[in-house]
């Protein structure tokens, strides 16, 4: 399995960490994750291997925005990170069993 990046084309960071990984000459599958958001698991998962909670992946503005209860416990907010794809935080990249943010986009490349 390769490496993949939940990405969102509007994005700056998301778009400057996929031509990061690119100029590296990495294999991608790279997921637009507001059309094809990662299931409740796929995005647990992604939590654990980054070591992380999902306040620490929601985009405060855009989840209030999209009414999300920021006082939720984790799997409420996994639901809601599931359901409102737009809150979630970019770009995330994957590799095997590590994963990290690509905020700035260079601290994707301590998990290649």
């Amino acid at each position: 399995m390769g490496v993949t990046i939940y990405h969102n084309p509007r994005c700056s960071k998301s778009r400057q960490t996929l031509s990061l990984l690119e100029d590296k000459g990495v294999s991608l599958t790279v997921i637009n994750y507001l059309e094809t958001p990662p299931s409740e698991k796929e995005l647990t998962e992604i939590l654990v291997k980054m070591g992380k909670r999902p306040q620490d992946i929601l985009r405060r503005k855009e989840a209030r925005e999209e009414g999300i209860d920021l006082t939720a416990d984790d799997a409420g907010l996994i639901k809601a990170l599931v359901s409102h794809p737009r809150a979630l935080e970019r770009p995330i990249v994957v590799n095997g069993d590590k994963a990290a943010m690509g905020r700035p986009p260079e601290s994707v490349l301590d998990i290649l």
